[in-house]
């Protein structure tokens, strides 16, 4: 034997020190990479729900369809010069909403086609009555409300047509040709009560006055006198206190709801 073989020392039983070490950084880099793997596959179900929570927190609008997001020329004005608000073409009042003094179009719900259809025959039609504020549509459900003053369609105490609400009453005729449903004519009056050889009661002033308007629509205007119908509610439908002639003003009206049927129905 020699002397090499003689000096070799003895080998330690078992794995080196360092191999431990190896072992540990190997598992820590599988994990990594699991983890990793786990991120890149996607719960669509999961990214759903938090998406939809994402946009009830934000308030996302969905009343107006819109392709693109909205973007900003600005963020800060330079120049500010004071401007005359433009009246808007229709002025809508809802029966859902807060008070608002905002005259635009404000439709929380959505609405028909056959609504749509009437809501742009009414604009075509009286434009330029709705920008005077001779009368006033009132959108609600599947019914929509031309609202004329007293001032603008009768003398005071009288159910004879003014000659200014005639050309809103011959208008009306292309309005209902795009819907076939019913067109309820009610007569309004204030809490001030008359007396007169003709018309007795607010009762009697409101019905003559709706009797007026069917019969013009249906003789001179020639609309299907079976879509008519009349309605006298007196003052006890006011739309304004009837503390001050202005509100009592408000209240003097006469009311043409359509009624909106829907295809097929």
């Amino acid at each position: 034997m020699s002397d090499e073989e003689q000096d070799c020392p003895e080998c330690e039983e078992g794995a080196p020190a360092w191999l431990a070490t190896f072992a540990d950084l190997m598992s820590l880099l599988m994990c990594f990479f699991v983890l990793l793997l786990s991120f890149s596959e996607m719960d669509l179900q999961k990214y759903k729900q938090v998406a939809g929570s994402m946009n009830n927190a934000f308030g996302v609008q969905r009343q107006i369809k819109a392709d693109t997001i909205p973007r900003g020329t600005s963020i800060i004005k330079q120049e500010f010069s004071p401007g005359k608000p433009e009246p808007t073409v229709m002025k809508v009042i809802q029966q859902d909403t807060v008070e608002d003094s905002n005259p635009e179009i404000r439709v929380n719900t959505p609405i028909s086609e056959e609504m749509e259809e009437l809501i742009s025959a009414v604009e075509a039609a009286y434009s330029e009555e709705m920008m005077e504020e001779m009368i006033d549509v009132v959108l609600y459900e599947d019914n929509l409300m031309i609202r004329v003053r007293e001032a603008d369609a009768f003398p005071s105490g009288s159910a004879d047509i003014q000659d200014e609400f005639v050309p809103v009453l011959e208008k009306l005729k292309e309005v209902l040709d795009k819907n076939n449903g019913r067109v309820i004519v009610a007569g309004h009056t204030d809490n001030i009560p008359i007396a007169t050889a003709t018309y007795e009661s607010n009762w009697v002033l409101s019905a003559a006055r709706a009797a007026k308007v069917v019969h013009y629509l249906s003789e001179v205007v020639a609309v299907d006198a079976t879509r008519l119908e009349i309605r006298a509610f007196g003052d006890t439908q006011p739309i304004a206190e009837n503390t001050t002639p202005e509100n009592r003003a408000m209240n003097r009206r006469i009311e043409i709801n359509i009624a909106v049927t829907r295809e097929g129905a």
